[in-house]
């Protein structure tokens, strides 16, 4: 059965969260798939090195939690993914839960456009920070 959306059925400030918790393996799958072998996210001797003291997730694979929730909740699925402007203004350490929102901001119904702030959020920070534009296809 076809997916359905319509720009009519969404509003300003609407907005959903979602959790996820970032395990070690998350991060090693990730490494393995892009092949983004930094040690600073896999190496827990060098990163003890580091400002950061400890492994840190890399900023894609939380970048990557707010990709599910446009894809699956908001608008959800069905839609396309134009842009997506990001600020690492925090790091993500193997562990820490990552609450994604999502917000409507702005909504162009004549070109079927959702503009979104997104933000993930860990320990009531947000660690990362960005705007994303969506089509509306149907």
């Amino acid at each position: 059965m076809p997916v359905t959306l319509d720009i009519n059925t969404f509003s300003i400030d609407q907005t959903i969260e979602t959790t996820n918790t970032t395990t070690k393996e998350d991060v090693h799958l990730f490494a393995q798939v892009t092949g983004d072998t930094n040690p600073v996210h896999l190496d827990d001797d060098y990163a003890a090195t580091t400002s950061f003291g400890k492994t840190i997730a890399h900023g894609m694979l939380t970048a990557g939690f707010i990709s599910a929730a446009i894809g699956t909740r908001l608008p959800g699925p069905g839609c396309i993914y134009l842009e997506q402007s990001l600020k690492f203004r925090a790091p993500v350490f193997i562990g820490d839960t990552v609450t994604t929102r999502l917000t409507i901001v702005d909504i162009n119904v004549r070109r079927k456009r959702l503009t979104l702030k997104t933000e993930c959020i860990v320990n009531d920070k947000v660690v990362v920070s960005g705007e994303a534009v969506i089509m509306i296809p149907i």
